[in-house]
């Protein structure tokens, strides 16, 4: 018999209210041993939780009761909302987990037992993740979306169609004499067909969909002593980097992480790029030099009358003039040729135009994102792995053995499975039973 768990569901520390979760077979019987009674479901009553084994007062607590299966997790599930304080929370929650056949969950387990009764799939339960993750707007309409069965609903639509397939190539394998078997097989090939283009067009905006989650990179750059960390402290507004004016003070990357218009970002500073002997500062330049490789935009700063043309990169380049500390916006038509904006990060001069250009490089970075199926690395595995069983069932012809392209058709289906949780392959002969087999 499965146990019956328990966890604080909000937030760890001191607060005003605090949710005590139970789910499992013996919700009932805890709320009746520690409340008195079970309230009416999904309806609050206020109960006095008393430690069953001293009959101690513990708390007065709201409690909600939501039998399953029509419940998060598809069992008896409990709320107790109790005041936030710490020894209200360990009174309960030991009254609780000293009953027998209780004990407290595990890291995930509420989810985990969501799926195991077919609540949600494994994308809305990492889609719960993201949710509880999400540091921005952007991030958190993206996990809304997953979480609502975005992604379960188009991979479960995928399944079906494939699972039609692999019932007609089950069929031509069984009844290899019926006349219309070549039929068969070119309405399997255009089935793969029509599937196939689907799927790639959900994997090209997986980049962009894991991306948001991670945030876009930007990476301020530049030789030494351009401002490049008293800017990174003015866009943090804290003292993050260390500043001085002796050239080469940041020997290592240092990175802030911003919502810019509600998209995540994370901001590097990097050591100033220059030949230099000293051997601290060379690995700091390597490793700014890397961190150019991987930044959506590089804001490369330079200061004064020194230039120091930037290099060759893949990023898009943001110039600027550095410590123009007369007060003033430097007007466009009055900066050097090459230089789309002047600022000075110590009284402010530019840094609103500065922060427009980085929330619009970070919307055009990652706006695709929000409304992108895919999410996560390992969605992008096995969808490919999909297209690539898709793409052989694609181009086989009619030399090609049926039993292969029924393998391919298999393989595409565990996939998805593997996808969204589910890969019992004796769903898949279900719909050939009912296919081929009910009224004949």
């Amino acid at each position: 018999m499965a146990e019956t768990i328990v966890a604080l569901a909000s937030g760890v520390g001191r607060a005003g209210v605090a949710v005590i979760r139970l789910s499992g077979p013996s919700v009932r019987f805890g709320l009746e041993t520690i409340a008195g009674s079970v309230p009416q479901p999904r309806r609050a009553a206020l109960r006095r939780l008393k430690d069953p084994g001293n009959g101690e007062v513990l708390d007065e607590a709201l409690v909600l009761f939501f039998p399953g299966p029509a419940s998060f997790t598809g069992e008896d599930v409990a709320e107790l909302q109790v005041h936030g304080g710490r020894a209200i929370i360990a009174g309960v929650i030991a009254a609780l987990t000293a009953l027998p056949g209780f004990r407290l969950a595990e890291r995930g387990e509420f989810t985990r037992r969501a799926v195991a009764n077919n609540r949600m799939d494994l994308t809305s339960a990492e889609g719960i993740a993201s949710l509880v993750e999400a540091e921005t707007s952007s991030q958190r309409r993206q996990a809304l979306r997953q979480a609502g069965g975005a992604l379960e609903r188009a991979a479960m639509a995928w399944r079906q169609r494939l699972a039609g397939l692999l019932a007609l190539m089950e069929a031509e394998i069984d009844f290899p004499d019926e006349e219309d078997v070549p039929a068969l097989f070119h309405s399997v090939r255009s089935g793969a067909e029509a599937l196939l283009a689907e799927i790639e067009m959900a994997l090209r905006g997986a980049r962009s969909g894991e991306r948001l989650r991670e945030g876009a990179v930007m990476v301020i750059a530049g030789p030494p002593n351009a401002g490049k960390s008293t800017l990174l402290n003015a866009l943090a507004r804290r003292d993050v980097a260390i500043v001085s004016p002796i050239a080469g003070t940041t020997r290592d990357t240092l990175e802030v992480h911003l919502d810019l218009g509600g998209y995540p970002v994370t901001l590097i500073d990097t050591a100033g790029l220059r030949e230099t002997n000293d051997v601290v500062e060379v690995i700091g330049v390597e490793r700014a030099r890397a961190s150019l490789d991987r930044a959506d935009l590089v804001i490369w700063l330079e200061a004064g009358d020194a230039r120091a043309d930037p290099p060759e990169l893949p990023a898009p380049l943001l110039r600027v003039l550095t410590k123009q500390d007369d007060g003033q916006d430097p007007p466009p038509h009055t900066l050097p040729v090459g230089f789309e904006l002047g600022l000075s990060a110590r009284n402010g001069a530019g840094m609103p135009a500065l922060l427009a250009r980085l929330e619009q490089a970070a919307r055009k970075a990652l706006e695709s994102g929000e409304t992108a199926l895919v999410t996560r690395e390992r969605h992008r595995r096995e969808l490919e792995t999909v297209t690539a069983h898709l793409a052989t069932v694609q181009a086989a012809d009619e030399a090609t053995p049926v039993e292969f392209v029924a393998e391919d058709l298999r393989l595409a289906v565990r996939a998805i499975g593997r996808l969204t949780g589910r890969v019992d392959i004796d769903e898949i002969y279900d719909v050939i039973f009912r296919e081929f087999c009910i009224g004949k």
